[in-house]
């Protein structure tokens, strides 16, 4: 028991926390395994449910919120409101433990699980009002990266940018899935739904990597990635 005890006191443990958009999802990682993970859809319910999910999920893990080395946050783009929810949390965390801070791009986290495939991948965040913010990836002689940057495009105008068979994943509703299936053909490929399910693990083992080589961020400075601006009176 005590060596068990003394295992654990060592252990370094990462928790991650995603609310860019009405899927939440929160991960405690430890380098070798995803120990706990919790995703829901919580229709704006971010600012109530995040905190106690994640305390909920430490205590059933037995972790102490001061054994965490570090938290890692999706950054965005994503819902205005659901961004700075999980990062205010997450900065407020590091802040009061000492730990590190670190922030990964919303699309690189759909994008992740696809990087030993060869085909192209578009991942994909619904916008409103018919549109994207989406970001193409491949494998190249510099490694997996996006080679579009993080775009936000009417559905006519991403499809203009596709001109090879793609596999899409993330978040897209099937009226805006049957448009792009519509306008690209066989160039187009959706990833099943437990595929394009977009999970804080992934987020976890993301920001693990940059921990592990000393790449954190800044809390006083880091901020979310927004593509666009809030209508006027409005945060989503």
């Amino acid at each position: 028991m005590r060596r068990e005890i003394a295992d654990a006191e060592q252990r370094q443990f990462l928790l991650a926390l995603d609310t860019a958009t009405n899927l939440a999802s929160i991960a405690l990682y430890d380098g070798w395994r995803v120990i706990a993970e919790h995703s829901w859809h919580s229709d704006r319910r971010h600012t109530v449910e995040l905190t106690p999910n994640v305390y909920a999920m430490l205590r059933q893990a037995g972790v102490q919120p001061a054994q965490l080395s570090g938290v890692v946050v999706a950054l965005g783009p994503g819902s205005f409101t659901g961004l700075r929810v999980a990062l205010s949390l997450a900065k407020g965390m590091t802040l009061a433990i000492g730990a590190a801070l670190l922030g990964i791009p919303t699309l690189d986290i759909i994008a992740y699980p696809y990087q030993w495939q060869s085909l192209p991948v578009c991942a994909v965040i619904q916008a409103g009002r018919g549109r994207l913010c989406w970001a193409l990836y491949r494998r190249d002689q510099e490694g997996w990266r996006t080679t579009s940057g993080y775009r936000l495009s009417e559905i006519d105008d991403l499809a203009g940018e596709i001109t090879e068979l793609t596999l899409f994943s993330g978040e897209i509703l099937p009226q805006n899935a049957d448009r792009l299936r519509e306008l690209l053909g066989n160039r187009f490929q959706l990833a099943p739904p437990a595929m394009r399910l977009r999970r804080a693990g992934i987020l976890a083992e993301l920001g693990w990597a940059r921990y592990q080589a000393g790449d954190v961020d800044d809390p006083t400075t880091l901020s979310p990635i927004y593509l666009h601006e809030p209508p006027p009176g409005k945060v989503s």
